[in-house]
């Protein structure tokens, strides 16, 4: 099998049996996003420890594949991470998104980083580059606290 067929076979697994999704007990921080050129709506539900480690991440909502495939997959991700290193996951996963790096974290397994790098073609789409960030994006308003509705036409 190639690796442009894995990267498809994860997508599309995630994107129909997402990890994670539903509402976790007793979370700490929530945020919401919103896709309007597509309609991708997503809930994030993050549940920090008093060491300020993602004890339990979880989401709700509705998307396309890509959406649900990123939002399934960063949730299995940052689970069990500190809140910084959650943090730069994020930033290293829109690097990749955005300007095509490859994903070299010490944080994650090899297999975790064969799951994260199958987004990586979304680059090739820029259509869809906001349905896999919103996410990542709507994590980034949690752990920050932010109350407002994550809105992907407002991004960069």
């Amino acid at each position: 099998m190639d690796l442009k067929q894995l990267y498809q076979d994860i997508i599309l697994e995630h994107g129909k049996s997402p990890r994670n999704f539903g509402i976790c007990n007793e979370y700490t921080h929530e945020a919401k996003g919103h896709n309007p050129l597509c309609g991708d709506q997503v809930e994030v539900y993050l549940k920090l420890n008093k060491e300020s480690k993602v004890e339990n991440l979880t989401f709700k909502g509705s998307g396309c594949a890509i959406s649900i495939a990123s939002t399934s997959i960063m949730t299995e991700l940052v689970k069990g991470k500190s809140i910084e290193k959650a943090k730069k996951l994020v930033v290293d996963f829109l690097n990749m998104i955005k300007n095509g790096t490859i994903i070299k974290s010490d944080e994650l397994d090899e297999d975790q980083k064969t799951k994260m790098m199958s987004l990586s073609g979304v680059k090739q789409y820029p259509m869809r580059v906001k349905c896999a960030t919103l996410a990542w994006h709507t994590l980034t308003s949690a752990m920050e606290g932010n109350k407002e509705k994550v809105n992907t036409e407002v991004l960069d």
